[in-house]
């Protein structure tokens, strides 16, 4: 959508086959006919001819998706704090997005597919189509699209980029190297969604607190503190947890804030809460106690029975998933470890590390997919709840395959030159080895593809004399590159899985082992520098633009962060315990003891700094609770005064309420909007506690 706000660009397309014999009635013909629906109901429709098929470029103008957001009841927030179903007549009363557009990417996409698949055949018969002398049937109240993606005349509808905005951010995003971790966050969500978004906005906010830990570690590594030495590893410790704490009730505080800058609520359960209430005062008090009574046998039954079947099976899972890692993984793992100890060439070592990491994708592929299976058999609530229990299942697998080789030098055979020396290797052969993977593969999958479907072409035309095809259109190069998919498989997770977890594995590696090699953090800097521009290059250059999702926070991968701090006061003490322990006795002296006191010390720093800095800013929080205290209609007051006529009340809460309803026609003039939504709030909760005579 430009500045104006009155069209989008092309921003989604549909790909069908090239016809090979031209139909004698055009009405009838099959792309002919979805073309002339698709302008029927609004939408511009562009028609590109490539190699070997063609596609329908789509556009909008803002009305015509005013009217499909409409259609879809879409709740959007206003000028007045409240999340309303959109009205295209009272368009100017609604929030804008940040870059001016009136609806977000998601939105957009949403109302596209509403428009594309909600053609349907309203005729009082069926239709018959013809689509390359074949003829198809179109079934009354049938959609055109999906009868033509299951008959294989619609190959995909997928999101396409935008080449103006793409270009655009290609020049100040992921080719600005100038502003180090500066992102143009705002756009990026406009033109991507919120869940990338969001991402993008940790690795950023990440990648610059990153700075004072690398610094310092650089000069733990260098400066010579004389007879301090033996405080500086512990110190260092001490500050990097607290950096590490920190560190992420900043990023709770910055994620609600941005979200609240993009209009979106995101505190699911406050929402729940309030619509609710606010249904539950919609019916009579006799039909209000009769749903909330809790104390029904069948009812009460079926939910616990539900909640704990729930339960066991995710124990179940779990148990699977744990005792796979014990028997099958473990065993692999320390194998490795071991010949990496007793290798003594530097490039053997190099070269059995870049063979375990390409040996064990497979494992954790398989273990994603047997992830998922297991995962379709519990009773999670939703796609997010069942997209958090693959990533914490499919992370433990990563969790053993990149630290047990790291415990094993540390703490088995307690050398901690071999450990820095495996850190080392491990950061540079894997930062280099994912880099290259996840760069190199997509454009390989698209050359290939764009060589298959040149080499048919030239097959199909040799003997007519045609010179060689070349692709001319940037859609067909385009649906060509792959999607943005994880690699356990795109069924609960795009492709955000991977990147999260190779931060999720970097913090782990940098924090868990940060007293035996503190110039780590340095690497871990320079690395996600690189990772901003690298990440954004291959979402604008080498993958497709991916579907929008929903997702408002970083999910499970904050329960995960939050673990691995845990781990690391663990680790961390273990380390300085074998550094401070040179004879190996494990005696419990004052260093030892120390060290002990030090790590529950610092576990009760990390609860409780946890507490220190509020999540939410304060002007979110005000806004939250008047969005909330809004939603409490004037004429819903009504409502509920008129259903309460027959109750006994108090006579003083009738009063109460009288007054109440009586000057809420005046309120605009006579109150202000606070003022009126307090009072209204105060009437909600005198009804909730009345007590009956």
């Amino acid at each position: 959508m430009n500045g104006k706000g009155e069209e989008t660009g092309f921003e989604v397309a549909i790909v069908v086959p090239k016809k090979r014999e031209k139909e004698k009635d055009e009405s009838s013909d099959c792309v002919e006919f979805l073309v002339e629906e698709l302008k029927k109901i609004g939408l511009i429709v562009e028609r590109v001819n490539g190699i070997s098929d063609e596609f329908l470029k789509l556009a909008a103008p803002l009305e015509t998706l005013g009217r499909a957001a409409s259609e879809l009841q879409m709740k959007k927030l206003t000028y007045i704090g409240m999340d309303l179903q959109f009205e295209w007549d009272q368009v100017t009363a609604f929030v804008r997005q940040p870059d001016g557009s009136l609806f977000s990417w998601l939105e957009r996409y949403n109302c596209f597919r509403h428009l594309i698949y909600g053609i349907v055949n309203e005729t009082e018969s069926e239709l018959i189509l013809k689509f390359d002398g074949e003829e198809f049937s179109l079934q009354r109240n049938e959609s055109l699209v999906k009868m033509m993606e299951v008959e294989g005349i619609v190959k995909q509808v997928f999101p396409a980029h935008e080449e103006v905005r793409r270009k655009r951010l290609l020049r100040i995003w992921a080719l600005n190297w100038l502003g180090f971790t500066e992102q143009p966050i705002d756009e990026v969500y406009s033109y991507f969604g919120t869940k990338i978004a969001t991402y993008f906005a940790f690795l950023g906010m990440y990648t610059r607190w990153l700075v004072f830990p690398a610094a310092l570690g650089l000069a733990v590594h260098l400066l010579d503190f004389g007879s301090m030495q033996l405080l500086v590893l512990p110190s260092f410790f001490i500050i990097v947890i607290s950096w590490a704490v920190f560190l992420f009730q900043f990023w709770k505080r910055k994620n609600s804030a941005i979200l609240a800058r993009w209009g979106i609520n995101y505190s699911l359960t406050d929402y729940r809460a309030i619509n609710v209430e606010m249904n539950s005062f919609k019916q009579s008090h006799e039909q209000f106690e009769e749903n909330m009574d809790v104390d029904k046998p069948i009812e009460k039954k079926t939910l616990q029975k539900d909640e704990w079947l729930g339960l066991l099976l995710r124990i179940r899972n779990n148990a699977i998933i744990v005792m796979a890692i014990i028997c099958l993984q473990l065993p692999f793992e320390l194998a490795y470890a071991h010949l990496y100890e007793i290798i003594e060439s530097d490039v053997l070592k190099y070269a059995l590390t870049a063979v375990y990491l390409l040996a064990i994708q497979y494992y954790t592929k398989l273990g994603g997919k047997v992830s998922v299976i297991l995962i379709k058999y519990e009773n999670n609530q939703g796609e997010e709840s069942s997209a958090d229990s693959l990533v914490y299942k499919v992370f433990g697998l990563y969790f053993m395959q990149t630290y047990i080789g790291l415990f094993y030098h540390a703490l088995l055979h307690r050398n901690f030159a071999t450990l820095r020396q495996v850190i080392i290797q491990r950061l540079i052969v894997s930062q280099v080895l994912e880099n290259l993977v996840e760069n190199s593969i997509p454009y390989l999958q698209y050359s290939y593809k764009k060589y298959k479907a040149i080499r048919k072409k030239k097959h199909d035309k040799r003997s007519s004399g045609v010179k060689s095809p070349s692709f001319a259109s940037r859609v067909e190069k385009e649906y060509l590159k792959p999607s943005y998919t994880a690699s356990i498989g795109e069924e609960l997770e795009d492709g955000l899985f991977d990147d999260f977890l190779e931060l999720a594995l970097q913090f782990g590696m940098i924090m868990m082992f940060a007293c035996a090699f503190p110039l780590i953090f340095c690497f871990a800097a320079l690395n996600n520098i690189t990772e901003i521009r690298t990440d954004a290059l291959k979402l604008l250059v080498m993958l497709r633009r991916p579907v929008p999702r929903a997702s408002a926070t970083i999910g499970a991968w904050l329960n995960i962060f939050q673990f691995l701090i845990v781990m690391s006061i663990c680790t961390n003490c273990v380390l300085l315990a074998c550094l401070y322990d040179q004879e190996g006795k494990w005696r419990i002296e004052p260093g030892l003891a120390g060290i002990l006191i030090m790590e529950h010390v610092l576990l009760l720093i990390k609860f409780g700094f946890s507490r220190c800095v509020p999540e939410e800013p304060a002007w979110v929080r005000l806004s939250r609770v008047k969005s909330a205290l809004l939603i409490i209609r004037p004429s819903f007051l009504r409502s509920v005064f008129h259903s309460l006529k027959s109750e006994c009340l108090q006579l003083h809460q009738l009063i109460k309420i009288t007054w109440l309803l009586l000057n809420l026609n005046d309120q605009a003039e006579s109150i202000t909007t606070r003022e009126a939504t307090a009072e209204q709030a105060l009437f909600i909760y005198t009804f909730k506690n009345s007590s009956y005579e």
